[in-house]
């Protein structure tokens, strides 16, 4: 598949209006949602044991768009006494039932996709036409890839050399920690194997996203989830996902967000030795040689940056040029992220909007300065919001030629639409670059010589390898080598992590 269409396999969907959390496109105002103050756990909407408020806040026009409640270790408690007493019975439950439930989720996320269309561009920042072509189908994707790898999976086998069974059991309860930047595809690549596996779920998502989770909840009740096998809590991180990570009764805890947080995460966890995985940052290189197609190349590589508004872990950030093209690259480049238009989220169209809020504009223009201050060449961007903002948490699309890979702008997480241009004179000195990153999520070739493409990426360390724009299916894997985390999302192997095996020996 191609890079330009989208990032995922993108379903074609005719939306429906979803009225209760109908937000007008043009003029977001605070959302009047019953169940922005509640919970859903044990199969009900209940009150929270103790909390905070919450503002949602608009990216394009910081606006308050919601409230939400913030919830407590109480809260948590509660969630994971449900998910405790569900599991009694769900751990038991048939593939039938399973694929039935995730099947029934299916029609349900269908019939309210515009709705989640317009919530995720509210909550964001992402486009309309993105959250419509990208951010929405991949609900539909990981609930069928994750029924394929239910119908396809041997829960029960002999062992090797025979004399044993060994079977597959759901690892227990699962608590979730998401963020908001993949609202839907977050949660759902998670959930969505999680309940095939009969594991039951205590989720925390992020508090800049929790409008569309909760209508993920609502979708979930809908579909007539027994009581209890899912759980929602809101809240943020010290106050939820803290007792999350830390709670005896929770078996295990899957994490997407930063690595500081990961870290974070692992050790709180510790004390009751349950299985964590973690899907953390990045800092992406795209190797771009001297054979590759150079106008389809700097197109791919300004997409793979600028994906969601910049706002992706395994976004394409570093673009590793070779030497002999170097200047030619860096003048296509600069003219494809000058000409990269910013606009309203609410509109549809090829532009990209916001980042998410406040703090996240404010980090992306401190490591602008920075990137400035050390000495790299701003090719293109820069400082402040673009021409006609003078509201909302736009980045001017910027573009940093002449950078060594010590420099801050080459080695962190910008998270925003802000790409750095690095030269290269030999295949093993662009191996050596990209690999001198403490992350290793994803990677990109950009060449026409296939040995050079398996050669290549046989040599990255890196979890997910694109070539020439190309991504992967919903069933392939997803996650990192070194500090961007341990396990994989997605497909049969996302499926197996919520996996224990027990071997029987008669």
């Amino acid at each position: 598949m191609d890079f330009i269409s989208c990032k995922f396999l993108a379903c074609s969907q005719k939306p429906f209006a979803f009225p209760e959390i109908e937000l007008p496109i043009n003029a977001p105002r605070r959302a009047r949602m019953d169940k922005s103050h509640k919970y859903y756990v044990n199969g009900a909407w209940v009150d929270p044991v103790a909390y905070r408020d919450f503002e949602v806040i608009h990216p394009g026009n910081e606006e308050v768009i919601a409230t939400i409640a913030l919830g407590s270790s109480s809260d948590v408690d509660h969630a994971v006494a449900a998910a405790t007493e569900a599991f009694n019975t769900w751990q038991f439950s048939t593939v039938d039932e399973r694929v039935a439930l995730l099947e029934r989720m299916i029609i349900a996320y269908e019939k309210r996709s515009e709705a989640f269309i317009k919530v995720m561009s509210q909550e964001i920042g992402t486009t309309l036409s993105f959250s419509r072509e990208v951010q929405m189908p991949v609900g539909i994707g990981h609930l069928e890839a994750a029924i394929e790898a239910l119908k396809a999976h041997q829960f029960e086998r002999p062992s090797l050399r025979g004399g044993s069974t060994l079977i597959d059991e759901p690892v227990g309860v699962v608590g979730m920690i998401t963020p908001w930047n993949w609202p839907v595809n977050q949660i759902m690549i998670k959930v969505a194997p999680a309940l095939a596996a009969g594991c039951t779920i205590v989720l925390k998502p992020s508090e800049y996203s929790p409008l569309s989770a909760i209508m993920l909840a609502e979708v979930i009740d809908e579909a007539g989830c027994p009581p209890g096998v899912f759980n929602l809590v809101n809240g943020d991180g010290p106050g939820v996902g803290e007792a999350i990570s830390a709670h005896p009764g929770i078996h295990m805890v899957s994490f997407t967000g930063s690595t500081r947080a990961g870290k974070l995460v692992t050790k709180s966890a510790a004390n009751s030795i349950k299985r964590v995985t973690l899907e953390l940052g990045g800092k992406s290189p795209n190797l771009f040689f001297a054979d590759a197609d150079l106008d389809a190349a700097a197109r791919i590589s300004v997409d793979a940056c600028f994906i969601n508004n910049g706002q992706s872990c395994d976004a394409a950030s570093r673009l590793l040029v070779e030497r002999k093209i170097y200047d030619e690259v860096v003048e296509r480049v600069t003219q494809i992220v000058e000409n990269t238009k910013v606009d309203d989220p609410m509109k549809e169209g090829s532009h990209i909007g916001p980042v998410v809020n406040k703090k996240q504009f404010e980090h992306v223009q401190r490591l602008i300065q920075v990137g400035i201050d050390d000495g790299a060449r701003l090719a293109a961007g820069g400082l402040g919001r673009p021409a006609g903002f003078n509201k909302g948490y736009y980045i001017r699309p910027t573009l940093f030629a002449d950078v060594t890979n010590d420099m801050e702008i080459a080695q962190q997480e910008v998270f925003g639409p802000v790409l750095a241009i690095l030269p290269f004179d030999t295949e093993e000195e662009a191996i050596e670059i990209a690999n001198d990153t403490p992350y290793g999520l994803a990677a990109y070739i950009q060449s026409t010589d296939q040995e050079r493409i398996h050669r290549v990426s046989r040599k990255l360390r890196a979890g997910v390898i694109s070539v020439n724009g190309k991504v992967g299916d919903y069933d392939v894997p997803f996650g990192g080598y070194k500090e961007s985390g341990n396990g994989r999302e997605a497909g049969p192997m996302g499926f197996h992590e919520y996996l224990e095996t027990k071997a029987i020996t008669m």
